[in-house]
């Protein structure tokens, strides 16, 4: 019987603070990677050395360098996601997955996570409950039940493969416009509850301040086409997280300066139009109480241009 097997990717710049303990996490793994390309993004730190010593003693793991345009943007990352994507093309496997490199978790997670693709045939991206890490605290984050943040993103090859990598977009919300495209094409997204998972740092502040990133997420939310009134009941519901209130107003601004400028979208109509039937159905069935929505598995067959 084949045994099932995963590789994971890392796009790390200057991340010697963190990494370390990133790879440790992944070493203490029940189940070990089959490969897992690290690519350094124009690292200028220790970060290069810290990941040479671990590939000299694991076959596995393998250290990619590329150089970088000056400073670093949402898209940078996903180029270096994709290269690394792109390396791996001749490996037989059965997942990929997106690791951000200040994450840890538990040495069952990949061995629990790649269990629950196993219960369902129709999966085709999950992940942990991510807790940010700051203040001295452990900060649950906020997400819907179908909603996995890019640092763990967990997939099915055949489902990735489809997808064709990530799509860069230099403000971010690739995370975004992979899952929806998950979606788009029939598979279901879940967000595994109890699985923890500690990022070492807040969401978002690797490159930008709190109320800066609020903005962005605004702006990114208008570039994947989200409903007007569905962003404005998003935007009450977050006001109860950290920075209370303001981040919620940064957030709703970032979204209708966007829109008053009419940003050309990086993405289509087709998911424009996906993106908003979801949330309507997903506002609908709040309002109703009715069971949460699945991606139709007819889509699997169709072809849509993300």
């Amino acid at each position: 019987m084949k045994k099932t097997s995963y590789v994971l990717i890392t796009a790390a710049k200057n991340e010697e603070i963190f990494i370390e303990n990133t790879i440790k996490s992944v070493l203490k793994q029940s189940v070990l990677p089959l490969k897992w390309v690290i690519v350094s993004d124009g690292s200028t730190d220790c970060t290069d050395e810290i990941v040479s010593r671990y590939e000299a003693e694991h076959d596995f793991i393998q250290l990619h360098r590329v150089t970088s345009a000056e400073g670093r943007n949402f898209a940078s990352k996903v180029y270096a996601i994709n290269i690394g994507y792109d390396m791996l093309r001749d490996l037989e496997y059965d997942f990929l997955g997106i690791l951000d490199a200040d994450i840890t978790f538990e040495p069952d997670y990949y061995k629990k996570l790649i269990s629950e693709f196993d219960k369902d045939p129709d999966l085709g991206l999950a992940g942990g409950q991510i807790f940010d890490l700051y203040d001295g605290k452990m900060h649950k984050g906020i997400n819907s039940g179908n909603s996995v943040g890019n640092a763990i993103q967990f997939f099915r090859r055949e489902c990735f493969d489809r997808l064709g990598g990530l799509t860069p977009i230099a403000n971010g919300g690739e995370d975004g416009v992979a899952e929806i495209s998950v979606r788009m094409h029939g598979w279901q997204v879940k967000s595994i509850s109890h699985l923890m998972v500690l990022h070492h740092r807040r969401t978002g502040t690797a490159v930008l301040n709190v109320l800066n990133f609020k903005f962005r997420q605004g702006a990114v939310e208008y570039s994947l086409g989200y409903h007007p009134f569905f962003q404005v009941l998003k935007c009450i519901f977050r006001m109860k997280e950290k920075p209370y209130v303001i981040g919620s107003i940064c957030r709703f601004a970032g979204f209708w300066w966007t829109t008053l400028k009419k940003e050309e979208r990086p993405v289509s109509s087709d998911f424009v139009r996906y993106v908003r039937k979801e949330q309507i159905e997903r506002i609908a069935n709040i309002v109703y109480f009715k069971a949460p929505f699945k991606a139709s598995k007819t889509a699997k067959n169709k072809e849509y241009q993300v």
